[in-house]
């Protein structure tokens, strides 16, 4: 007798049971191999939590998946890719890097983000001058103040010599980050150096008896010997202020400009004396005394504008400078 057995071949799915979806999703009825995940109508990105953007469209399977279940691939970067910077900027790698390429193209806003703007000089400096390490691609913190890197630059600088002189160690107290060099538009903020005090050596003023602190920024500390040489005028004899800035600014050469004349003394920046004159000496005629000044060499006993009749009907008339002061305070006809 012939014993017939009927039994079924049943398909073993060597990815488990918990993957869920038809085969046609991923295979072909050629074959079963896929060379590029392209072939597969399967959506990684809509039916999993890791779409497969930039590089990732062109890696196989099992660069990522170790086992055919599935199961056991990771979404995090750092599991796949070896963290060539040694867990010194964290593992989010998305930071920095996109599926695209490793590349990294905002550098400077990332710094940025890490609270160190790269800017000034600073923008055209290698990473490494800054994150000195044996791996070049480990970026270890170094600080975010100025002498966490320039230390050495502070001990080592002698004119002026930064430590026998107490500066400061916050360097941005005179140094500009947005320069490039040094000497940048923050230096000396306390005391602009610009026009006339734009001077090529710190020792101009800070003289070996006159330490880098301390000095007084008051004109006349550094000008007392310009005030009492000046004889055109004399300063001293004359009464002048030794607040040197009622009368000059940092133009180079110091002219004089008394805009307090006109509400101290006498209007010769407006009024009728407005554009009449052109050097002080014209009214104070004597150069070593400012005190004493002259109306009528100007304006003449005979001359047709200024005759002496137009003060007939004047009580006590005197043809002198200080008569005429005294009734024409302003200069006013």
């Amino acid at each position: 007798m012939l014993l017939v057995s009927s039994f079924t071949l049943v398909a073993q799915n060597p990815h488990g049971d918990d993957l869920a979806i038809s085969c046609t999703d991923c295979h072909t009825t050629d074959s079963w191999t896929l060379s590029v995940t392209s072939e597969m109508t399967f959506d990684h990105g809509e039916q999993t939590d890791f779409p497969l953007e930039g590089q990732h469209a062109f890696v196989e399977c099992v660069d990522c998946h170790a086992d055919l279940t599935f199961k056991n691939a990771s979404t995090e970067c750092v599991d796949c890719h070896t963290d060539v910077h040694q867990q010194t900027v964290g593992n989010d790698c998305a930071r920095c890097h996109t599926a695209e390429y490793w590349l990294v193209d905002n550098i400077p806003q990332i710094h940025e983000q890490n609270g160190f703007p790269l800017e000034g000089s600073h923008a055209m400096t290698s990473c490494v001058e800054c994150h000195t390490t044996s791996n070049t691609m480990a970026w270890n913190r170094v600080g975010n103040e100025c002498v966490d890197c320039h230390r050495e630059d502070y001990f080592a600088t002698s004119d002026p010599n930064h430590v026998t002189n107490g500066f400061s160690l916050d360097c941005i107290e005179c140094h500009e980050p947005i320069s490039q060099s040094w000497e940048g538009s923050n230096t000396h903020f306390f005391f602009p150096l610009v026009q006339g005090h734009d001077l090529p050596d710190c020792n101009e003023c800070h003289t070996p008896n006159q330490p880098f602190t301390g000095l007084n920024p008051d004109c006349i500390s550094c000008h007392l010997d310009d005030y009492n040489g000046a004889s055109q005028p004399n300063h001293a004899l004359s009464g002048f202020s030794q607040d040197c800035s009622q009368c000059h600014d940092l133009t180079p050469g110091w002219p004089a400009n008394l805009l307090d004349h006109d509400a101290n003394y006498f209007p010769i920046y407006s009024g009728t004396h407005q554009g009449a004159w052109n050097d002080c000496v014209e009214c104070h005629t004597n150069p070593s005394n400012f005190s004493m000044f002259s109306c009528i060499d100007c304006h003449e006993h005979n001359d047709p504008n200024d005759l002496a009749d137009d003060h007939d009907d004047v009580g006590g008339y005197q043809y002198v400078s200080t008569a005429c002061l005294d009734c024409h305070p302003n200069g006013s006809e």
